[in-house]
């Protein structure tokens, strides 16, 4: 094998090691910020729910979440609720995660819905 194809395919596998790894840090990361009220699979039915006036988003209901663009899932994880004329209860994540962070979120919900990512 010439020293090209090695190049080509080290970069291939660092880029694929590291999409994984981005995945694996949204799931955490969903666990961590979000399992509460949307629940351990996404459902909104997380363990706060039964203190909460509304009832949080079930981000596997494909149907609602292809309502919502990747730029509007953006700015409700990153400013809260209010910033997109929802709940007050959903808080903004903006000090807490990266905007890197919050992209790799939106795909980890985009997986969860199984619906297709929408323009920014």
């Amino acid at each position: 094998m010439n020293n090209c194809c090695f190049i080509i395919i080290l970069i291939m596998t660092s880029l694929l090691q590291i999409s994984s790894a981005s995945a694996e840090s949204a799931k955490d990361n969903y666990r961590t910020y979000c399992m509460q009220c949307h629940g351990m699979a996404g459902q909104g039915m997380g363990l706060n729910i039964q203190d909460m006036s509304v009832q949080p988003r079930d981000h596997t209901d494909t149907k609602a979440m292809s309502t919502r663009t990747d730029s509007e899932l953006f700015k409700v994880i990153k400013e809260g609720g209010l910033a997109i004329s929802k709940s007050s209860l959903m808080p903004p994540w903006a000090d807490t995660l990266t905007d890197n962070e919050i992209d790799d979120l939106v795909k980890h919900l985009r997986k969860l819905c199984q619906c297709d990512n929408q323009t920014k």
